[in-house]
Formats: structure tokens, sequence, C-alpha cells
């Protein structure tokens, strides 16, 4: 195994878990109808490098709103198990993505038995559950923007015009199935949707807590450090300054945003292509035995 391959199999580990292998198989080597196009913009977006600032930048906006943020630190596993959530999502992404139609409903189903048990109440009292469509709605609208926003900056291969309204309605499709009401069909639409959650958004010591986290323990060798800050700084770059300024995160100059996220996504574009490379064979597989 060369280099490349050495740090694509660590990166693909991390961010896919143990079980990561036996994932793939079963989203690109499953036979059946499925949502999305091999080329469609939800498939060129997902499946790109810039996810990893994307990811990042959506972990970060998601914890401005008070009652997705509790429910993560009285549920989640974030301090034990950082990768192990992140696997989690980006199965979930996957499967909703490239997977079966079949498979791509069962990972949604399983999500909202796992939403069920997440319940609390607010310091101020008032009582959250994860399966609240306005919390998932919330959650999807951050989540996709930071996607589409990253795409923008360092995507290989750029959505124009009529596909970013397509993209957007994509994502839609996993996200009314879970239990978010009226997802946004349009870029615009996405934009009026995130500004009216804007009064509710707000820096809790919760938020600042778990994004400290993220940061400063990573879980990662000493080595690969530096590689996971740059992208992070990416991703705060892309953030609003109002979402920056409530997270108590720094400025990143744009000429410093534009050149750490450069090179880290255009190193895991690098390192991760053999991967990609066995995802297509999988896919071409499939389509031949269907």
């Amino acid at each position: 195994m060369n280099l490349r391959e050495r740090i694509g199999a660590e990166l693909f580990r991390k961010v896919a878990g143990p079980n990561g292998d036996q994932a793939r198989e079963r989203v690109h080597g499953t036979v059946g109808p499925r949502w999305f196009a091999p080329d469609s913009p939800i498939a060129r977006v997902h499946g790109d490098a810039s996810m990893f600032v994307g990811g990042i930048r959506a972990i970060m906006l998601q914890s401005l709103h008070p009652a997705a943020m509790q429910g993560v630190a009285d549920h989640s596993g974030y301090q034990g198990d950082m990768w192990g959530r992140l696997a989690q999502v980006s199965t979930y992404l996957a499967m909703t993505t490239f997977g079966t139609e079949r498979d791509a409903l069962q990972i949604i189903r399983a999500v909202q038995r796992a939403h069920e048990s997440v319940v609390g109440t607010m310091p101020d009292g008032t009582s959250y559950a994860a399966s609240d469509p306005h919390l998932l709605g919330w959650v999807h609208v951050a989540e996709i923007d930071s996607f589409l926003a990253a795409h923008d900056r360092y995507g290989q291969r750029r959505l124009i015009g009529p596909e970013r309204d397509e993209y957007v309605a994509q994502t839609g499709v996993a996200a009314a199935h879970l239990g978010v009401i009226d997802p946004p069909q349009t870029e615009d639409e996405l934009r009026r949707m995130l500004a009216a959650y804007g009064p509710e958004l707000r820096g809790t010591p919760a938020a600042h807590d778990a994004i400290r986290f993220l940061l400063l323990h990573p879980d990662l060798p000493l080595a690969a450090r530096p590689g996971y800050l740059s992208l992070a700084t990416a991703a705060i770059g892309l953030l609003p300054d109002e979402a920056r300024r409530q997270l108590r995160l720094p400025r990143v100059p744009p000429v410093t945003n534009r050149v750490l996220g450069q090179v880290g996504t255009r190193t895991i574009r690098w390192a991760m292509s053999s991967g990609h490379e066995q995802a297509a064979a999988l896919q071409r597989e499939t389509a031949a035995r269907a």
C-alpha cells in the first residue's frame, strides 16, 4: 500500500467507522432503484472532499440553536466518541444519497427510532424533543447551507444555475421522510428559512463547550492534527459573522481561509481518490446486474 492509499484508508476509517467497507459495499453494490442519478447535483456535492469542511461548519452552525445543542449535550457521546458519531452521520448521508430507496428509508427509520429517546428539559424549564419537526428543520437547513457553502468555495465541480435549486430540492427528499415539514425546494427558500430561525439562535455555554472540544480534542495523531485544524479553520471562515461572534470564534482572514481550505480539500481528494474509484466500479457493476 503506497502513501496515498495509506492516508486514504485512514481517512475513510475515521469518517466511515470500523464497518465502513461493509457500508460502502451495501451503498454502492446493492441492486435496486435509487432516488438520485450518479451525476445529479446531490451526488456531486455529497461525494466531494469539500464535505469535510461543510460538515464541520454544519456542526458549528447547528450548535447555535439552544434546543438542538441541549439535546447533544444531554444525549450525545461526542466527547467520548466524536468519530463514531461522525461515522453515523456519514453513513446516513451516503445511504440516502447513493443507496437504494429501500436502504435509504431503512436508515431514516432507524434515525427516527433513535430520536424517540432524545427528549429533555432546557435550563429555563421548557421541553425539547429531537423529533420536533421545527428542530429537525433547523438541523436540515443549517446542514444544507453548510454543504452548499463549502462546495461553492472548495468543490471540484461547482453547481451553477438551476443545479443549485435542484440540489436543495433533492436534499429535501430524505428530510421530508425524516419529519421535516415543507423542506426548502429552492436556494431562495433555504435562505428565507435560515433567516426565520435567526431570533432563536444564540451561543450557549453548551455550544461553547462543544465547539471547544471539536477544535481542541479531535482524537487524532499529532501528525494529523494540523490538517484537521486547517479544515476547521476553513469552516470557521465560512460561518456568517454573527454566528462566529456568538460562538466566540476568531475572524479568519479571507486569504488564510481560502488557502487552508484548498490545501485541505485537495489533499483529501488526492488521498481518497482510490476509494472513490472503488465506489464507482461497484456502481457500474451494480448497474450491469440490474
